[in-house]
């Protein structure tokens, strides 16, 4: 690190020797870093509490107070505060009770000044690298908290409890629910609980990518594997290794690929399409579906030992009409989340908006609720909504974009609202919905595709 990249980054030395304190005070000082320097343990600590140190360096014999003291101290206060310790006296023993209280590094005197100042530029670049991951958790976690679980219901806290319970462990999990009640987001919430939350979640859409492509997307590929297959790429398994792997709508799955999955989830390994090779993975897996995975075992749809394999631990989401008691709830949630999002001052709904909102039958579910709260933010012109503001029953919640409606919407946008509409209907089953639509379902593939990315 030159004395460019260094600059601003403040340095502590503690040593009761001050020619000592002196001698690396001048030298760090010359190489850009900001130094002071204590002559006691003590009086580090008083500087350590009314000044951002990025690292601190700590002779090990002192008077009163010594260094393994002033270390575990500065550990107590700010643990990502890297310390060197410096000693004349240096032995494995004490090495390594400083490396077990926290110590960056253990060095023995005669030491070169060159050797501290590279040390240094190592605990500031770890400190660093730290501090950027932490933010990136806060950002993480601000996502999550934007969409978490909302509930005070019966089935909701029995949902909570179970969340609490299986987070840490790393037994599969299964989630059943309808479409739009919140499988990813129950999904996201064990993996942001669980020892994994520093680690990726990784969702996929298993209706939404082409059974050819799926099992590369998921598991790799080799270079030269197919056609296009320009270079090897990881797959998702190995994208989650750490992490949460999330599978959306696994009921759509082909059996062949159920087969190639089963194979993993029992052997934790994976090998990529068109390679000889596997490797180890370490990506816990937390399926889900609106489909009846039972009754679909009795068909012959879904193979059985997968079932069994995934649905360690099911967890079933109830649809929104038995849980009415939560739309309060829901609707504040909503209220706050794109208030803050459109930069708009918060809504409050009237007691009778709020009334016909708990008695609509919510087939849409919690995506539903949510598409009409974010849409009533945007277009209500007031503070308040009323009943006169909300949607009818049974209207796009976009509109209808038809003469008469008080909004009009582009060819493209009636489209794609009729898609959903149609999609909604077939509670997520793609072959059903382009069946209605009187297409393919390559078409419908596309056609998602093309509106995931304007």
């Amino acid at each position: 690190m030159g004395a460019a990249e260094s600059r601003n980054r403040s340095v502590l030395i503690v040593d009761d020797e001050k020619d000592m304190c002196d001698l690396v005070v001048d030298f760090l000082g010359r190489e850009g870093y900001e130094v002071d320097a204590a002559n006691s343990g003590a009086e580090a600590l008083d500087r350590f509490k009314n000044h951002e140190y990025d690292v601190v360096i700590t002779d090990l014999r002192m008077r009163e107070m010594d260094g393994m003291q002033v270390l575990k101290e500065v550990k107590s206060l700010r643990p990502d505060v890297p310390v060197l310790m410096i000693t004349a006296f240096g032995s494995i023993d004490r090495a390594i009770e400083a490396m077990k209280a926290g110590a960056f590094y253990f060095v023995t005197k005669p030491f070169k000044m060159r050797q501290i100042e590279a040390l240094v530029a190592k605990a500031v670049e770890q400190r660093i690298l730290v501090q950027e991951n932490r933010r990136l958790r806060k950002e993480v976690r601000g996502l999550y908290d934007s969409e978490k679980i909302v509930g005070h219901s019966k089935a909701m806290v029995e949902i909570f409890r179970l969340v609490d319970l299986v987070a840490d462990s790393s037994s599969n999990i299964l989630i059943l629910g309808g479409s739009g009640t919140g499988k990813e987001v129950i999904a996201r919430s064990i993996h942001f609980e669980s020892q994994r939350a520093s680690g990726p979640f990784v969702p996929v859409n298993c209706s939404a990518i082409p059974e050819g492509l799926l099992e590369s997307e998921m598991f790799g590929h080799a270079r030269g594997a197919f056609t296009g297959a320009y270079q090897a790429r990881r797959g998702l398994f190995v994208e989650a290794s750490g992490g949460t792997l999330f599978l959306d709508e696994i009921g759509d799955m082909g059996l062949a690929l159920q087969a190639k999955l089963l194979r993993v989830l029992q052997d934790r390994m994976v090998r990529p399409v068109g390679s000889n090779k596997s490797s180890p993975v370490d990506a816990r897996l937390i399926a889900a579906t609106h489909k009846d995975l039972k009754a679909a075992v009795k068909d012959g749809s879904f193979r059985e030992d997968l079932y069994y394999r995934l649905s360690v631990i099911p967890i079933h989401i109830p649809p929104l009409r038995d849980r009415m008691e939560d739309i309060p709830l829901l609707v504040d949630h909503f209220l706050r989340k794109y208030a803050a999002t459109s930069g708009s001052s918060l809504r409050r709904v009237t007691s009778r908006a709020m009334d016909a909102l708990q008695n609509r039958p919510w087939e849409g579910n919690v995506r539903e609720l949510e598409n009409i709260i974010e849409r009533l933010v945007v277009l209500t012109a007031g503070e308040t909504i009323d009943l006169e503001d909300l949607p009818n029953p049974g209207t796009p919640v976009s509109g209808t974009g038809l003469p008469g409606s008080d909004e009009f919407l582009t060819l493209s946008e009636l489209q794609r609202n009729y898609v959903m509409q149609v999609l909604d209907h077939a509670d997520g089953n793609k072959e059903k919905a382009a069946r209605i639509l009187g297409i393919n379902r390559r078409t419908l593939y596309r056609m998602q595709e093309r509106w995931s990315r304007s």
